[in-house]
């Protein structure tokens, strides 16, 4: 390295934060003077899944976690849910994915999402719950998402005049 004093971190935006945030460290050890990205380089939507995850885990005998296995933010809401505390985490495409050994002797169970699930699968494992006594929802709300995506201005014309 040419200059350490020019050192810069960056990271995979689906990496677990408390991982990236321990390797950051680490490197600030190694280099004092190293530069923070822009702005935070894990996205919104996974770092808040992942907080909340940790939020209600403890108190989750399951967590299932509503996601492709292809998906590296879905597989990684699965390690964060064991890692803060509850006895177990599985990973569902579909609520039809849900073994029902998985309820047995389950007092609450944990439902969370990758970051780019369609809602209507999340209802669906919800309801799937439901149909096994699990009818009580309480939402964890640990931050609220405001952000709004805007089609690009190409794609708004051709729908208005579609």
């Amino acid at each position: 390295m040419r200059d350490e004093n020019k050192v810069i971190w960056l990271s995979q935006t689906t990496l677990s934060v408390d991982e990236t945030m321990e390797t950051v460290q680490r490197l600030r050890e190694r280099f004092p003077t190293l530069q923070d990205p822009p702005s935070d380089d894990i996205c919104y939507a996974t770092q808040n899944r992942q907080v909340a995850v940790k939020a209600m885990a403890p108190e989750c005998e399951l967590v299932i976690v509503v996601g492709s296995r292809n998906s590296s933010n879905s597989v990684r809401l699965v390690e964060v849910a064991l890692n803060a505390g509850s006895r177990a985490s599985y990973l569902v495409d579909y609520a039809e994915d849900i073994d029902p050994a998985w309820l047995e002797g389950v007092t609450t169970v944990g439902v969370t999402s990758g970051a780019s699930v369609p809602e209507v699968l999340v209802r669906g494992v919800l309801e799937r719950l439901a149909e096994h006594g699990y009818g009580e929802v309480q939402p964890v709300t640990t931050a609220n998402e405001t952000l709004v995506f805007a089609l690009p201005r190409e794609l708004r014309a051709s729908r208005r005049s579609g």
